[in-house]
């Protein structure tokens, strides 16, 4: 499948992105207007170092406001088209995307569009170059992809055809099917955009809130079948405008763009019928259960104590690093001070046991994801790890029955008990508000995790945008918590707190015993419990259990949810869940009150 991408999507100069969109494994580029204008370079150079690196140009944008108009406009707009033909020529493009009117347009009549598209065709023709009509979302008559199409066949010209693009048909909500009846031939470019759903002007929602695939909340899986089923073989590209996209690391933000394609290649692929040109990814399953959550710090001491008086057992030290594993069940901790110097307590990396560890690696390296060293004996297990994009490290091993083999490299422990906590529930982690949609992609691409919706959380630092994945038998749940940019940049653990959440059966005798061994359960305001009577109206014997605990409570149609949250000095927080009979949320409506009690300034 030929890849192709906007440079409007990246930040840099015209000549980094093009350097940045090889690097990551493009084929091709649109080149944006503005882009070039801007550039130092001249058209002939732009176009040998796009030849150096292997790309080719394959779509300049926009030819903006040309049909619709009276003839005096129209006279200027050829005027203009003959200077951009003209420059895509030195360039050797050969495909020009023409906008459908915005501005200008005066003539609501589909056969005057056609008409004056035809001559349009006409001059294009003399220089070799073709017209994609568009029809933009917020078009002044124009707004519709099938009526883009039928202007195109009233023209009927051979050097104007339609491009698609995702944004503009699935925002309006038209329904894509009919692209069917498109003849491929016809289909002269395809752009892709994902998006959230959102409730706002189409132009503001363009223009700053595009995404790449699969980070958004577009079918496009079904959008590009129907496109391929019309028997469309051109590239697939992404225009994606996005006011975060271009703010980061150009090279960065073209991988992240191009693993986005692969992962959606893969799906089309998969389901036939399509073009013969698609690859799949090496197939690996979503994981089965988490297989260890790990702290880094300078001193663990305190999270060691916290770990003890909630009931876990100290398994060991490692034979050759300052590591040590903490288990209860089947939840392991490992708690690491190795090169952690001044660094406060926070999650270092997650452990995720899979089927197939060749597999996952495999499908790891497909998707261009760096992988992470860290030094290991002939005589130790070799983890395999890559790095989030976050900055955490994602390790996998294959699940077994038992405890997996690399427990046995910690010596001088506690044999393995039961202890009250039977395992991870979830593990939330705090994302910077630069990273969270690639994060996103990146556990539904890597890890074939599914998104689960998302929420919006008032917090005394900022808003808090929650997003959530997981496998379908909820083995894995992994919230990630956007940090408000007021915090984000101050370093590994800083900002939002995160979390580890523990499975158990009795969230209330844990509580109990615990703070019996000098846990330290984080104090809930009586204004919380006071709230609980009104919502849920308790029994006065269990209110009072709650209050006394401080736990937190939640309950919808399906069962009710307990927990509670112990604190160690760092960002990050220990939870303590029992979830009763269904029950799947999170405790959303407890949140916020979560939140201003970790609050270190109203601590």
């Amino acid at each position: 499948m030929k890849t192709s991408i906007a440079t409007v999507c990246l930040s840099g100069t015209l000549a980094q992105k093009l350097h940045a969109c090889a690097a990551a494994g493009f084929d091709g580029v649109e080149i944006f207007e503005p882009d070039l204008v801007a550039a130092p370079e001249s058209p002939e150079e732009i176009r040998a170092l796009a030849a150096r690196l292997g790309l080719s140009l394959d779509l300049y944008q926009p030819l903006r406001d040309a049909e619709g108009v009276s003839e005096e406009v129209f006279a200027d707009v050829l005027r203009r088209a003959e200077a951009k033909f003209a420059l895509m020529k030195r360039l050797g493009m050969d495909l020009v995307l023409c906008c459908s009117n915005v501005a200008t347009a005066t003539i609501d009549d589909d056969e005057v569009s056609a008409g004056q598209l035809r001559r349009l065709g006409d001059l294009a023709q003399r220089y070799d170059v073709r017209i994609a009509y568009e029809a933009l979302a917020w078009g002044r008559f124009v707004d519709d992809y099938r009526r883009a199409w039928r202007i195109v066949q009233l023209a009927d010209h051979p050097a104007v055809g339609v491009c698609l693009d995702s944004f503009h048909v699935l925002s309006r909500g038209h329904d894509p099917a009919a692209i069917e009846d498109i003849p491929g031939e016809r289909i002269f470019f395809l752009q892709l955009a994902d998006a959230p759903a959102l409730e706002m002007d189409v132009l503001s929602w363009s223009r700053h809130h595009r995404l790449f695939p699969g980070e958004g909340d577009f079918d496009l899986h079904a959008f590009v079948g129907h496109v391929l089923r019309a028997g469309y073989s051109g590239p697939i590209s992404l225009e994606v405008f996005n006011d975060t996209f271009r703010q980061t690391e150009a090279r960065q933000t073209a991988v992240h763009a191009r693993r986005s394609l692969r992962w959606l290649e893969d799906a089309l692929a998969g389901d036939p019928p399509h073009r013969t040109d698609l690859s799949r990814l090496t197939p690996a399953a979503a994981p089965r259960g988490f297989d260890f959550v790990e702290i880094k710090a300078e001193d663990t001491s305190h999270i060691e104590a916290l770990l003890q008086a909630a009931g876990f057992s100290r398994r060991g030290r490692h034979r050759t690093k300052p590591v040590t594993l903490w288990s209860s069940g089947e939840a392991r901790v490992i708690l690491n001070e190795q090169h952690a110097r001044d660094l406060q307590p926070h999650i270092a990396a997650v452990g995720f046991a899979v089927a197939d560890t060749d597999a996952q690696t495999a499908r790891a390296r497909e998707l261009r994801t760096p992988f992470a060293y860290r030094r290991t004996h002939a005589t130790e297990e070799a983890l395999v790890a890559v790095t989030a994009p976050d900055g955490s490290e994602v390790y996998w091993y294959a699940a077994s029955e038992g405890e997996p083999a690399w427990v046995s490299e910690f010596v001088d422990g506690e044999r393995r008990g039961g202890g009250p906590v039977s395992g991870i529930d979830h593990v939330s982690l705090t994302q910077p508000w630069q990273v969270i949609d690639e994060s996103v992609l990146f556990y539904r691409s890597v890890l074939s995790l599914e998104t689960a919706g998302g929420t919006d959380v008032a917090s005394p630092r900022g808003l808090v945008q929650s997003r959530v994945l997981q496998t379908p038998d909820r083995a894995i749940r992994m919230p990630l918590n956007v940090s408000p940019p007021i915090v984000a940049e101050r370093g590994p653990g800083a900002g939002l707190s995160q979390h580890v959440a523990f499975r158990c059966s009795d969230v209330v005798a844990l509580a109990r015993e615990g703070r019996a061994r000098g846990l330290d359960i984080l104090p809930i305001p009586d204004n919380y419990y006071d709230d609980l009577t009104a919502r849920f109206g308790l029994p006065g014997d269990l209110l009072a259990e709650l209050r006394a605990l401080d736990l937190l409570y939640d309950r919808d149609a399906t069962g009710e949810y307990l927990h509670f949250y112990a604190s160690a000095p760092g960002r990050v927080f220990w939870e303590f869940v029992e979830r009763r009979e269904g029950y799947d949320g999170f405790g959303a409506m407890n949140a916020p009150v979560r939140l201003a009690a970790q609050d270190p300034g109203g601590r």
